[in-house]
């Protein structure tokens, strides 16, 4: 057994860890610094996330969205998005899909 809220901060970025995997479904586990990277995402699968801990700031198809604990956000494939800010030590946890979830 794991503790989700026990993984440590990085100092920038982002840190995307597995904790999940089949032919169809990824889960992962992402913390983030007070400095993301605003990488721009086109991605060819459904993206659902939900925001566990801290606050976060996206941009998603020319809209922000601020995002708290217990928001959720489904993101069909090739829908651009890039985080915009976040709160260090802000956890998420992302499910991606080969089928469609959105």
């Amino acid at each position: 057994m794991t503790h989700l809220f026990e993984r440590p901060v990085p100092e920038t970025g982002e840190v995307f860890e597995v904790l999940a995997r089949n032919d169809r479904l990824t889960v992962e586990l992402i913390v983030s610094s007070d400095t993301p990277e605003p990488l721009l995402y086109d991605q060819d699968h459904d993206e659902a996330v939900v925001l566990l801990e801290g606050g976060a700031t996206l941009w998603v198809d020319g809209e922000e969205i601020e995002m708290g604990p217990g928001d959720y956000l489904c993101l069909p494939a090739h829908t651009p998005h890039k985080v915009l800010a976040t709160r260090k030590g802000t956890r998420w946890l992302a499910i991606h899909a080969k089928e469609p979830l959105c």
